[in-house]
Protein backbone atom coordinates (compact mmCIF):
# COMPACT_ATOMS: atom_id res chain seq x y z
CA UNK A 1 0.00 0.00 0.00
CA UNK A 2 2.71 2.27 1.06
CA UNK A 3 6.38 3.05 -0.84
CA UNK A 4 8.44 5.88 0.93
CA UNK A 5 10.54 7.71 -2.07
CA UNK A 6 12.55 11.16 -1.81
CA UNK A 7 10.42 13.36 -4.16
CA UNK A 8 12.06 16.25 -6.21
CA UNK A 9 10.63 16.57 -9.35
CA UNK A 10 7.54 15.30 -11.22
CA UNK A 11 8.13 12.00 -13.30
CA UNK A 12 6.32 8.92 -14.80
CA UNK A 13 5.54 5.60 -13.98
CA UNK A 14 7.20 2.22 -15.56
CA UNK A 15 6.70 -0.99 -14.92
CA UNK A 16 8.53 -3.09 -12.55
CA UNK A 17 8.38 -7.29 -11.22
CA UNK A 18 4.96 -8.60 -10.60
CA UNK A 19 4.62 -9.84 -6.93
CA UNK A 20 4.39 -13.68 -6.23
CA UNK A 21 1.02 -13.98 -5.11
CA UNK A 22 -1.79 -11.18 -6.41
CA UNK A 23 -3.50 -9.75 -3.38
CA UNK A 24 -5.21 -6.66 -2.42
CA UNK A 25 -5.99 -4.86 0.64
CA UNK A 26 -1.71 -5.17 1.60
CA UNK A 27 0.54 -2.92 3.14
CA UNK A 28 4.26 -2.43 2.67
CA UNK A 29 7.22 -0.47 3.59
CA UNK A 30 10.76 0.71 2.09
CA UNK A 31 12.54 2.34 -0.29
CA UNK A 32 11.59 1.93 -4.65
CA UNK A 33 14.66 -0.34 -4.71
CA UNK A 34 14.34 -2.30 -1.10
CA UNK A 35 10.38 -2.61 -0.62
CA UNK A 36 8.45 -5.43 1.59
CA UNK A 37 5.27 -6.23 0.46
CA UNK A 38 2.73 -8.15 3.26
CA UNK A 39 -0.64 -9.19 4.62
CA UNK A 40 -3.77 -9.37 2.53
CA UNK A 41 -6.33 -11.25 0.88
CA UNK A 42 -6.29 -13.69 -1.92
CA UNK A 43 -9.05 -16.51 -1.66
CA UNK A 44 -8.36 -15.56 1.90
CA UNK A 45 -6.58 -13.90 4.35
CA UNK A 46 -3.14 -13.48 4.12
CA UNK A 47 0.29 -13.31 5.98
CA UNK A 48 2.51 -13.90 3.03
CA UNK A 49 5.41 -11.36 2.89
CA UNK A 50 7.86 -10.40 -0.29
CA UNK A 51 10.82 -8.77 -0.54
CA UNK A 52 12.12 -7.03 -3.71
CA UNK A 53 15.95 -5.88 -4.57
CA UNK A 54 14.62 -3.23 -7.09
CA UNK A 55 13.79 -6.07 -10.20
CA UNK A 56 11.79 -8.90 -8.42
CA UNK A 57 10.32 -10.13 -5.64
CA UNK A 58 10.89 -12.92 -3.29
CA UNK A 59 8.57 -14.69 -0.92
CA UNK A 60 10.23 -14.50 2.71
CA UNK A 61 8.86 -14.72 5.99
CA UNK A 62 4.81 -14.75 7.09
CA UNK A 63 3.16 -12.26 9.10
CA UNK A 64 2.37 -14.34 12.44
CA UNK A 65 -1.45 -12.81 12.00
CA UNK A 66 -2.66 -13.48 8.30
CA UNK A 67 -4.73 -10.35 7.71
CA UNK A 68 -5.90 -7.40 5.74
CA UNK A 69 -2.91 -5.05 6.24
CA UNK A 70 -3.67 -1.25 6.20
CA UNK A 71 -0.76 0.37 8.89
CA UNK A 72 2.70 0.03 8.11
CA UNK A 73 5.82 1.85 8.46
CA UNK A 74 9.86 1.55 8.23
CA UNK A 75 12.04 0.76 5.44
CA UNK A 76 13.76 -2.69 4.61
CA UNK A 77 15.21 -4.43 6.72
CA UNK A 78 13.36 -3.23 9.81
CA UNK A 79 9.42 -2.77 9.06
CA UNK A 80 6.00 -2.30 11.14
CA UNK A 81 2.37 -3.36 11.09
CA UNK A 82 -0.53 -2.78 12.83
CA UNK A 83 -4.32 -3.84 13.48
CA UNK A 84 -6.52 -4.59 10.85
CA UNK A 85 -8.74 -7.31 9.54
CA UNK A 86 -8.54 -11.28 10.05
CA UNK A 87 -11.92 -12.02 9.26
CA UNK A 88 -14.79 -10.44 7.75
CA UNK A 89 -15.44 -9.19 10.75
CA UNK A 90 -13.18 -9.31 13.07
CA UNK A 91 -11.01 -6.50 14.09
CA UNK A 92 -7.36 -6.64 15.38
CA UNK A 93 -4.88 -4.71 17.36
CA UNK A 94 -2.35 -6.95 17.28
CA UNK A 95 1.29 -5.16 15.86
CA UNK A 96 4.49 -7.22 14.45
CA UNK A 97 7.69 -5.81 13.92
CA UNK A 98 10.34 -7.04 10.56
CA UNK A 99 13.96 -7.47 11.45
CA UNK A 100 14.71 -8.68 8.35
CA UNK A 101 13.92 -12.21 8.22
CA UNK A 102 10.97 -12.78 10.33
CA UNK A 103 7.67 -11.29 12.13
CA UNK A 104 7.45 -10.50 15.77
CA UNK A 105 4.98 -9.66 17.66
CA UNK A 106 4.92 -6.30 20.17
CA UNK A 107 2.55 -4.68 22.19
CA UNK A 108 -0.31 -4.20 20.45
CA UNK A 109 -2.34 -1.38 19.41
CA UNK A 110 -4.77 0.42 22.12
CA UNK A 111 -7.99 0.72 20.35
CA UNK A 112 -8.38 -2.65 17.43
CA UNK A 113 -9.29 -1.15 14.21
CA UNK A 114 -9.36 -1.98 10.36
CA UNK A 115 -8.86 0.60 7.33
CA UNK A 116 -6.06 2.60 9.13
CA UNK A 117 -3.06 4.71 8.22
CA UNK A 118 0.29 5.15 9.26
CA UNK A 119 0.85 9.30 8.90
CA UNK A 120 5.07 8.48 8.74
CA UNK A 121 7.01 7.13 9.30
CA UNK A 122 9.83 5.75 7.91
CA UNK A 123 11.57 3.90 11.23
CA UNK A 124 10.03 1.58 13.31
CA UNK A 125 10.60 3.49 16.25
CA UNK A 126 8.45 6.45 15.92
CA UNK A 127 5.04 6.19 13.98
CA UNK A 128 1.85 6.80 13.86
CA UNK A 129 -1.30 4.84 13.46
CA UNK A 130 -4.51 7.22 12.20
CA UNK A 131 -7.91 7.06 12.01
CA UNK A 132 -9.70 3.69 10.45
CA UNK A 133 -13.07 1.41 11.36
CA UNK A 134 -13.56 0.70 14.81
CA UNK A 135 -16.79 -1.48 16.47
CA UNK A 136 -18.36 1.98 17.01
CA UNK A 137 -17.48 3.21 13.77
CA UNK A 138 -15.53 5.40 11.72
CA UNK A 139 -13.03 7.22 14.05
CA UNK A 140 -10.33 10.17 14.61
CA UNK A 141 -8.43 8.13 16.98
CA UNK A 142 -4.37 8.80 16.76
CA UNK A 143 -1.57 6.26 18.20
CA UNK A 144 1.88 7.33 18.51
CA UNK A 145 4.28 4.76 18.49
CA UNK A 146 7.89 4.98 20.31
CA UNK A 147 9.50 1.86 19.39
CA UNK A 148 8.19 -0.54 22.26
CA UNK A 149 4.27 0.82 22.82
CA UNK A 150 1.05 2.78 21.74
CA UNK A 151 -0.18 5.47 23.08
CA UNK A 152 -3.38 7.91 21.87
CA UNK A 153 -2.84 11.07 21.07
CA UNK A 154 -5.09 13.98 19.87
CA UNK A 155 -7.42 12.93 16.98
CA UNK A 156 -7.63 13.84 13.49
CA UNK A 157 -10.40 16.52 13.24
CA UNK A 158 -12.34 14.51 10.16
CA UNK A 159 -13.13 11.07 11.28
CA UNK A 160 -12.51 8.73 8.43
CA UNK A 161 -11.67 5.46 7.53
CA UNK A 162 -9.44 4.17 4.53
CA UNK A 163 -7.37 7.59 4.47
CA UNK A 164 -3.47 7.98 2.94
CA UNK A 165 -0.48 9.28 4.65
CA UNK A 166 2.91 10.25 4.57
CA UNK A 167 5.75 11.37 7.25
CA UNK A 168 9.03 11.09 8.41
CA UNK A 169 8.30 9.97 12.32
CA UNK A 170 5.57 10.83 15.32
CA UNK A 171 6.07 14.31 15.17
CA UNK A 172 5.45 15.53 11.66
CA UNK A 173 3.13 13.59 9.23
CA UNK A 174 0.53 14.27 6.78
CA UNK A 175 -2.83 12.27 6.53
CA UNK A 176 -5.11 12.86 3.22
CA UNK A 177 -8.27 11.77 1.75
CA UNK A 178 -10.63 9.13 2.92
CA UNK A 179 -14.42 7.72 3.31
CA UNK A 180 -16.15 9.09 6.13
CA UNK A 181 -19.98 7.31 4.89
CA UNK A 182 -20.46 4.62 2.22
CA UNK A 183 -21.46 7.40 -0.12
CA UNK A 184 -19.14 9.72 0.44
CA UNK A 185 -15.28 10.18 0.03
CA UNK A 186 -13.39 13.28 1.29
CA UNK A 187 -10.02 15.51 -0.03
CA UNK A 188 -9.73 16.48 3.06
CA UNK A 189 -6.10 16.93 4.12
CA UNK A 190 -4.45 17.07 7.59
CA UNK A 191 -1.28 18.22 9.16
CA UNK A 192 0.26 16.65 12.58
CA UNK A 193 2.93 18.75 14.62
CA UNK A 194 3.66 16.29 17.06
CA UNK A 195 0.85 16.96 19.41
CA UNK A 196 -2.75 18.09 17.45
CA UNK A 197 -3.83 17.99 13.58
CA UNK A 198 -4.57 20.92 11.55
CA UNK A 199 -6.82 21.57 8.52
CA UNK A 200 -4.76 22.48 5.10
CA UNK A 201 -4.96 22.55 1.35
CA UNK A 202 -7.36 19.15 -0.02
CA UNK A 203 -6.93 17.32 -2.52
CA UNK A 204 -8.07 17.94 -5.73
CA UNK A 205 -10.27 14.81 -6.48
CA UNK A 206 -11.67 13.17 -3.53
CA UNK A 207 -10.90 9.48 -3.23
CA UNK A 208 -10.45 6.81 -0.66
CA UNK A 209 -8.19 3.83 -0.58
CA UNK A 210 -5.25 5.73 -2.36
CA UNK A 211 -1.73 4.84 -2.29
CA UNK A 212 0.69 7.36 -1.01
CA UNK A 213 4.27 8.09 -0.66
CA UNK A 214 6.37 10.42 1.14
CA UNK A 215 9.28 10.36 3.93
CA UNK A 216 8.09 14.36 5.40
CA UNK A 217 4.95 15.94 6.21
CA UNK A 218 6.39 18.29 3.06
CA UNK A 219 6.45 15.99 0.41
CA UNK A 220 4.20 13.38 -0.35
CA UNK A 221 2.34 11.67 -3.28
CA UNK A 222 -1.26 10.28 -3.48
CA UNK A 223 -1.84 7.63 -6.19
CA UNK A 224 -4.73 6.44 -7.68
CA UNK A 225 -7.71 5.43 -5.67
CA UNK A 226 -11.12 4.86 -5.75
CA UNK A 227 -13.74 8.16 -6.32
CA UNK A 228 -16.97 6.52 -4.76
CA UNK A 229 -18.27 5.84 -8.56
CA UNK A 230 -14.92 4.80 -10.59
CA UNK A 231 -11.39 4.24 -9.95
CA UNK A 232 -8.38 6.09 -10.34
CA UNK A 233 -5.53 6.22 -11.85
CA UNK A 234 -4.11 9.89 -11.57
CA UNK A 235 -1.60 10.92 -9.02
CA UNK A 236 -1.35 14.27 -6.96
CA UNK A 237 1.56 15.46 -5.22
CA UNK A 238 1.60 17.75 -2.30
CA UNK A 239 4.72 20.42 -1.98
CA UNK A 240 4.13 21.74 1.41
CA UNK A 241 1.65 23.91 0.92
Amino acid sequence: KYQYANLTTAGAWSTGGSLNTARRSLAGAGTENATIATGGFTTDFSGITESYNGSSWTEVADLNTARKVYTSAGSTPSALVAGGNTSPTARTANTELWDGSSWTEVNNLNTARQDSNVGGSYTTTAALCVAGITPGGKTGVTESWNGSAWTEVADLNLARSQTSGSGADNTSALAFSGLISPDTVKANTELWNGTSWAETTDLNTARRLAASSGVTAASALSIAGWTGTANLSATEEWTGA
